[in-house]
């Protein structure tokens, strides 16, 4: 899919981090983290032993050094740790908690040989929710924890099935980790084809203690929202809001926002801006502040431009009042996975001043993951010649760059 003169943007260059294997050997689902105290990427994926979902195996993770203006990397290590007994670990979802200096590796383990298809169609869940944590920046892990009983409880029997993220959770100011996940909740127990019976539905888990203690958010629950991310946007009137964009089967993606830090989201609404291909696909999004000669030119911009209702208005007087920005990442065809876009809101209270996308990457593109990284950005995100499932790709831009890419 091409986009007239976007075409001959300059694309930032890609490491190539994880690569299909000769045997068939496939790495898909990049998640990426970045620990700001020691200048140190984290790489996740699934390794699979051919493409296909019901085939995977387990995770894998590979290390960055940032080095002035380079990354090196480590080779790859398989997550041994992060396994349960006659399951395969898929979605990995990490969170650093910046307070106690603990990484949280969050996952799911399915069920070896079931699929997603069987779940929903019996409605009956293969999941574990689980987690490893490391204390020193993901040198070593501590061994698998199964959250399933304690934090979903009975709840289970009316969940076709579940999953994390995928990509990445976030900590909030409060201190609140939060984890994006979603279920498909069972409506009707009593109809056999689960497919007629169960919906998906976004929402979070959330530790309020540092980890020790894991809680459930309420489902956002008036359109079908899959894979999710979240970003904190903080608005001038010292209120913060948690912003949730989910992927949907509905042409575009969802966006919902909460004003009591994902305990429950207002509504969620189809951003036209914003396209999915047919069956949709997961992105990221990372919210972020400028420094404040960037802000106040943003503002002097919205004294002159016509105002428009947000979705959310916590400034109190402005709409567009906010000190956070987001970024997102997706394919931007509306026809297949194809042409990864990166894209800029300057005024994320209002769900109609997302930007144009700047192409990062041409032709295939799927699943990808975004990080803030002293200053710059960072993309994790799966790409090929002929097929998204043969490379994992990592690349780093910057604010400049991203003005050219996108003509602010």
């Amino acid at each position: 899919m091409a986009y007239g003169s976007l075409t001959n943007m300059a694309v930032p260059e890609k490491t190539i981090l994880f690569q299909q294997e000769p045997d068939g050997t496939t790495y898909r689902i990049p998640s990426l983290i970045f620990i700001k105290s020691t200048s140190t990427f984290l790489a996740f994926a699934e390794q699979r032993s051919s493409p296909d979902d019901a085939d995977a195996k387990c995770l894998v993770m590979r290390q960055g050094h940032q080095n002035g203006n380079s990354v090196q990397w480590d080779d790859m290590r398989v997550m041994s740790d992060a396994q349960l007994q006659g399951y395969r670990t898929m979605n990995p979802c990490p969170v650093f908690d910046e307070d106690e200096g603990v990484l949280f590796l969050f996952f799911v383990c399915i069920k070896k040989h079931v699929t997603e298809c069987w779940q929903l169609f019996t409605g009956k869940n293969a999941a574990k929710l689980c987690y490893i944590t490391s204390k020193d920046h993901g040198k070593t892990w501590s061994r698998a924890i199964d959250l399933t009983e304690d934090v979903i409880g009975d709840e289970i029997v009316n969940w076709a099935t579940f999953a994390v993220g995928p990509g990445h959770g976030i900590q909030l100011e409060s201190g609140r980790l939060i984890i994006p996940a979603y279920t498909y909740y069972i409506y009707c127990p009593s109809c056999f084809c689960g497919f007629n019976s169960s919906k998906p539905h976004s929402f979070t888990f959330y530790s309020d203690d540092h980890g020790n203690t894991w809680q459930m958010g309420k489902l956002i629950d008036n359109i079908k929202t899959v894979e999710c991310e979240m970003a904190e946007i903080k608005c001038q009137s010292g209120m913060n809001v948690l912003y949730c964009s989910s992927r949907t089967p509905l042409h575009y993606r969802a966006e919902a926002f909460s004003q009591n830090e994902g305990n429950e989201f207002v509504g969620a609404i189809l951003n036209e801006k914003l396209v999915e291909p047919p069956s949709g696909c997961q992105g990221s999004v990372i919210s972020f502040q400028l420094p404040e000669k960037y802000t106040l030119v943003q503002e002097e911009k919205h004294i002159s431009m016509k105002e428009t209702t947000p979705v959310i208005d916590c400034s109190g007087s402005h709409p567009d009042a906010s000190l956070s920005w987001l970024l997102f990442s997706h394919p931007t065809s509306k026809e297949e996975r194809l042409d990864l876009g990166i894209y800029l809101n300057q005024s994320p209270l209002d769900a109609s001043k997302w930007s144009s996308p700047w192409i990062i990457n041409f032709g295939p593109s799927g699943y990808s993951d975004l990080v803030n990284c002293e200053g710059k950005f960072a993309c994790l995100f799966e790409c090929s010649d002929q097929s998204i499932q043969e490379i994992i790709a990592f690349t780093v831009f910057t604010y400049s760059d991203l003005k050219k890419g996108i003509k602010i």
